[in-house]
C-alpha cells in the first residue's frame, strides 16, 4: 500500500544506497525510550538516525534539546532538503511528515494524516525502504496505536531489518504490539538491549536474524 507523499520505489536519482540508515518510531512514553536508546550510542556511529516521535502540533518541540543532553550524538530537528550525516539524529518537526530520499536528503510535507497522525512512522519507513532497501534498520518503540506496523512491511520486502521494543519495557505497548502481530519484526528486545543491536547492525551491514532472542554476534 502506498501512502500519500511516499517516495516512488522506482525513483532512485543520485542513488546513495551504500549509506546505512536507522529509522525510529515512538509515541507515548517515547521521550524516556529515546533517551535510553541514544544515551550509550557512540558519537562515531556510522549511520544517521531519523526519528518520528508523535508530538502535540500546537506547540514548538523541545525534543531536540532534551535528547541532545542525553546522548553524545548530535540531535537536531530535520529541515527541508537537508542531507543525512552519520552520527546525527534527525527529528521530525511537529505536524510534518518526514521522508528520506534516495539521494540521502530529507523532505518535510503536510500531506494528509496517516492513521490520524502527522508525522507518520509508516511514511518514514516506507520512504526508507524505497530509498535504502536492505541498508535500513527500523525500530518501533513504545506508543499507542499502530503507526509503524505497515511501514515495517515495506522495510522487510526490501530486505531491511526491524526491531520492536518488548512489552515489559514499553510504557505503552500498542505500537510495538501492532508491529509484532503484523509479522514484520525480526527481533523483539528490551529497551536496554536495542542499543547493542543497533551498534551490531551498523558493524555487520547485513539483516538481523528473524527471532526474538539475542542479536547475532
Amino acid at each position: 500500500m502506498a501512502f500519500p507523499g511516499a517516495i516512488d520505489p522506482e525513483r532512485r536519482d543520485d542513488d546513495d544506497s551504500d549509506l546505512d540508515v536507522i529509522g525510529v518510531a515512538a509515541s507515548a512514553g517515547g521521550l524516556r525510550a529515546l533517551s535510553t536508546l541514544f544515551a550509550p550510542l557512540p558519537p562515531d556511529l556510522p549511520a544517521p538516525i531519523v526519528v518520528v516521535q508523535h508530538l502535540d502540533p500546537r506547540h514548538p518541540s523541545l525534543l531536540a534539546g532534551i535528547l541532545g543532553r542525553a546522548t553524545r550524538l548530535l540531535v537536531k530537528e530535520a529541515q527541508e532538503g537537508e542531507g543525512l550525516r552519520p552520527g546525527v539524529v534527525f527529528l521530525a518537526p511537529p505536524d510534518r511528515h518526514l521522508l528520506v530520499n534516495a539521494n540521502a536528503t530529507l523532505t518535510l510535507t503536510r500531506t494528509e494524516l496517516v492513521h490520524f497522525v502527522r508525522p507518520s512512522a509508516d511514511l518514514l519507513f516506507e520512504s526508507l525502504a524505497a530509498s535504502f532497501k536492505q541498508r535500513t534498520l527500523a525500530i518501533v518503540l513504545t506508543g499507542t496505536g499502530s503507526d509503524g506496523a505497515m511501514g515495517l512491511r515495506a522495510i522487510k520486502r526490501m530486505g531491511g531489518s526491524t526491531i520492536a521494543q518488548d512489552e515489559a519495557t514499553s510504557e505503552f505497548f500498542g505500537m510495538p504490539d501492532a508491529a509484532i502481530r503484523a509479522g514484520f519484526v525480526d527481533q523483539v528486545l528490551p529497551l536496554d538491549r536495542i542499543c547493542t543491536a543497533v551498534v551490531a547492525w551498523t558493524r555487520r551491514g547485513s539483516p538481523l536474524e528473524r527471532d526474538s532472542g539475542e542479536p547475532r554476534s
